[in-house]
């Protein structure tokens, strides 16, 4: 799809990963503050360029397979966001080419490109990763960056405190 987002559309970067869950997730909360869209772009290259030249032909998929994953992968994150019934509001584009060229250009003219990250850097290594930097220092728009969340977070309870018994004498 070459339709790049216009100037009431927020842009989330998906990747099917629960920091890009997290930035879809906040990026719809925005929209609905702002009355913007939410565009959930999920890029994806051919694998046949990483395989090694001796790999069988049976361990190589089409490019037609790997875009039925890549738009599998995109439908059930933006269903596991929204639910089975997804709002008007959000739209999924699926392109294919690398990751953040792919993220600046859908961004081009929309208010902000949100992608999520880990929420702290994991094994030595920084929270948001290649694809995130490159988007930082390409983009033409504001680019948030949303934590993913480390751990499930429940409610907490609210604990009512017993009246104090008090004596007749002071």
């Amino acid at each position: 799809m070459t339709e790049l987002a216009h100037g009431n559309s927020i842009v989330v970067g998906v990747d099917g990963s629960e920091a890009s869950m997290a930035a879809l997730r906040w990026a719809s909360e925005q929209a609905g503050a702002l009355g913007a869209d939410v565009v959930a772009v999920h890029a994806w290259e051919p694998a046949g360029r990483s395989m090694a030249p001796y790999a069988p032909a049976s361990a190589c998929p089409t490019p037609a397979d790997e875009r039925v994953q890549a738009a599998e992968l995109l439908a059930a994150t933006v269903r596991e966001v929204f639910g089975p019934q997804v709002d008007g509001a959000v739209r999924a584009v699926l392109v294919e080419g690398p990751p953040a060229r792919v993220l600046v250009q859908q961004a081009s003219g929309a208010l902000l490109l949100a992608l999520g990250r880990r929420a702290h850097g994991q094994y030595e290594q920084p929270a948001i990763g290649a694809v995130g930097r490159a988007c930082l220092r390409n983009a033409a728009v504001p680019v948030v960056a949303v934590p993913a969340t480390e751990r499930v977070v429940t409610p907490l309870a609210v604990v009512m405190a017993s009246p104090l018994t008090r004596s007749g004498s002071a």
